[in-house]
C-alpha cells in the first residue's frame, strides 16, 4: 500500500486519479480549494466514503499541507493536477491562475524535497500555444502569446515546467511532466467551457452547438481512462525520464466532425441529412477566441516508447459514454 497525494482532488482528472489508487489498496490524501470544482458532486461524495480516502479544503499557493491524523503512511507519489483548466474560469481569475502554476507549483515540490517523493505534475498541451507545426512533439519549443487573455493559464504552465525543471536539478526532486491533450469523459463540469462538454451538454438539452471560427480547428480526444493509464505510468516509472511527455490521443479531428458525431449520438442518424451541420437551427457560429490554437496533436512517440502506453478507447466509444454520463447529471 502506498500513500498519495493529489493535489486537485475534486477536479476532473484529480478525481479520477484518485479512485484508481483506492481501488488498487492505496491510501490517498486529496488536497483541493474549490477554485474550479464542486464540494457537491456525486464523484467527490462517492470518494468519501471510501475508508481510506482523506481530504483536506486547501489552496496550494498557501503551502501549509498538514497531513490529515488518520493518514498512517508517508507520502511517497504526488500528482499535481491542481490549476483552473476551463478557459471561461481561468481567464475570470487570472492572477490566481498564474500563482497556482509558479507558487502553488513551487510549495509542492518544497513538500516533495522534504519527504523524498516522486511527483507527477500536470503540464499542458498549451505550452504550444497555437503551433505551426503538427504533430507536436516534445522537442517543439512552442509559438505562445505571453500577453493575451490566456497567457495566465499558457505561460504559467510553461513557467510550471521551468520551476519543475530547476527544482530536479537543484534540489534533486523526482519531479516528472505529463503534458496532457484535450481529454473528455466522467467527471467533466458541463459548463467548463471545453468543447465536448459544450456540445453534448448542449445537444442533451436541444440547444444549438456553439461553434468558434469555421469549425476547421484540429483537435485530438483522448478518453480519460486512457489518460489516468498514462499518467499512473509516469509514476511508476523505475527513474526519471528526464523529458517531458506526451499524452493524447493521436487521431485527429476537426470541431465540425465532433459536433456531427455528437449531433448524430443525441439525436440519431437521420438529423444531419434532413438539416444539415451548417443549418442555423443545429449550430450557432461565433468569432474564434484571440490565440485559439487551430491545431492540436500529440506525436506520442516518447509515451509508446518509455511508458509503453497508447489510447485504447477510441472517439465514437468514449462519446458513448460520456453522453451517459452527462445525461445522468444534467
Amino acid at each position: 500500500m502506498k500513500t498519495v497525494m493529489v493535489t486537485g482532488a475534486a477536479g476532473f482528472l484529480g478525481s479520477h486519479l484518485v479512485r484508481h489508487h483506492l481501488n488498487v489498496g492505496d491510501e490517498v490524501w486529496g488536497i483541493d480549494d474549490f477554485t474550479s470544482s464542486d464540494p457537491n458532486s456525486k464523484h467527490l461524495s462517492a470518494l468519501h466514503e471510501h475508508p481510506q480516502f482523506m481530504f483536506t479544503e486547501q489552496n496550494i499557493i498557501e503551502g501549509k499541507f498538514m497531513p490529515p491524523r488518520r493518514l498512517t503512511g508517508d507520502v511517497s507519489l504526488v500528482y499535481n493536477m491542481a490549476c483552473p483548466a476551463s478557459p471561461p474560469i481561468y481567464q475570470d481569475m487570472p492572477v490566481h491562475t498564474l500563482l497556482t502554476c509558479t507558487q502553488g507549483v513551487a510549495n509542492v515540490l518544497e513538500y516533495a524535497s522534504r519527504h523524498g517523493a516522486v511527483v507527477v505534475h500536470a503540464s499542458t498541451s498549451e505550452v504550444y500555444g497555437d503551433p505551426d507545426v503538427s504533430p507536436q512533439r516534445e522537442t517543439y519549443r512552442g509559438n505562445v502569446n505571453s500577453y493575451g487573455p490566456r497567457s495566465c493559464y499558457d505561460e504559467g504552465k510553461r513557467a510550471a515546467e521551468a520551476l519543475c525543471y530547476d527544482y530536479h536539478k537543484m534540489h534533486d526532486v523526482d519531479v516528472r511532466l505529463v503534458r496532457i491533450f484535450n481529454t473528455y469523459g466522467p467527471h467533466m463540469d458541463s459548463h467548463d467551457g471545453r468543447v465536448v462538454s459544450n456540445f453534448v451538454r448542449q445537444a442533451i438539452q436541444h440547444e444549438k452547438l456553439t461553434i468558434y471560427g469555421d469549425g476547421m480547428q484540429g483537435r485530438s480526444f483522448c478518453y480519460v481512462d486512457d489518460l489516468v493509464r498514462g499518467i499512473v505510468a509516469m509514476g511508476e516509472l523505475k527513474s526519471n525520464p528526464r523529458t517531458p511527455i506526451n499524452l493524447g490521443n493521436p487521431n485527429e479531428f476537426t470541431v465540425l466532425n465532433l459536433a456531427e458525431m455528437v449531433l448524430k449520438r443525441i439525436y440519431g442518424d437521420s438529423i444531419l441529412p434532413r438539416f444539415g451541420i451548417s443549418d442555423p437551427n443545429m449550430v450557432e457560429n461565433r468569432l474564434l477566441p484571440i490565440d485559439d490554437p487551430t491545431q492540436r496533436c500529440p506525436d506520442i512517440s516518447l509515451a509508446r516508447t518509455i511508458l509503453n502506453w497508447e489510447p485504447k478507447i477510441q472517439l465514437a466509444e468514449g462519446l458513448e459514454k460520456t453522453i451517459e454520463y452527462f445525461k445522468s447529471v444534467l
